[in-house]
């Protein structure tokens, strides 16, 4: 079987860009990465593509304005490229661009994103810093399918840590990248082997021989 290609998208140094870079590289791995894509020409991860030598492009969404117009024209040039570059799934890691619901629907069943909280907690940004104030005691993060509303969509994966003693925002942020690390690659492994799907009821579905469902780190299912 003919592996997945992937795009993924990118604003900063792209440590979950290295997580996939790496899976990818095994030969058994279903899915390749054809295109890396982000939106600032100084991010650090587009050293990792060319280092991995994976094609890399910048579309600078400054150089489009701002408003709505400009939001429209920005994901256009986005999608133009990831329809030219054929790509099966879009994986977002890092992308700290809100997507317009055109672009969303365009891609729906295709496109994914990992967010640093156990969903649908703690939505949006500093979600580590709004965790330690919140006193939770378990964290985490989620790997779901990308719908209109932010951080929202249906979810394909989970990964658990615990919120320590002395935790503060940084130490948190630090244990729960491990886990990301790990059930990113777990998740693009299950859709590129069709083992996961987005429904049309907008629900994900497994194949049986997943076994308990969707990926569960830390715990185990």
């Amino acid at each position: 079987m003919a592996r997945k290609k992937l795009a993924v998208l990118i604003s900063g140094r792209g440590s979950n860009l290295q997580s996939l870079l790496d899976a990818a590289a095994a030969k058994d791995f279903p899915a390749e990465i054809a295109l890396v894509i982000s939106n600032k020409p100084d991010a650090g991860g587009l050293a990792r593509a060319e280092k991995a030598g994976v094609p890399q492009l910048t579309i600078n969404h400054r150089d489009f304005g701002k408003g709505p117009a400009a939001r429209a024209a920005f994901d256009g040039a986005l999608s133009d490229a990831l329809a030219k570059a054929d790509v099966d799934f879009i994986c977002l890691a890092g992308f700290m661009r809100i997507l317009t619901e055109e672009f969303v629907e365009r891609w729906r069943g295709k496109l994914i994103n990992i967010h640093p909280s156990l969903l649908p907690s703690f939505k949006g940004l500093d979600v580590h810093e709004r965790m330690i104030e919140a006193g939770v005691k378990i964290a985490g993060c989620t790997v779901h399918f990308v719908t209109a509303e932010m951080d929202a969509g249906p979810i394909i994966g989970q990964a658990a840590v615990p919120v320590m003693p002395g935790d503060d925002a940084d130490t948190l942020a630090a244990r729960i990248l491990t886990e990301e690390h790990r059930l990113y690659p777990a998740c693009v492994k299950l859709l590129a082997e069709g083992k996961a799907r987005l429904t049309a009821k907008g629900v994900v579905e497994f194949d049986s021989d997943v076994g308990a469902g969707a990926p569960l780190l830390n715990p185990a299912p």
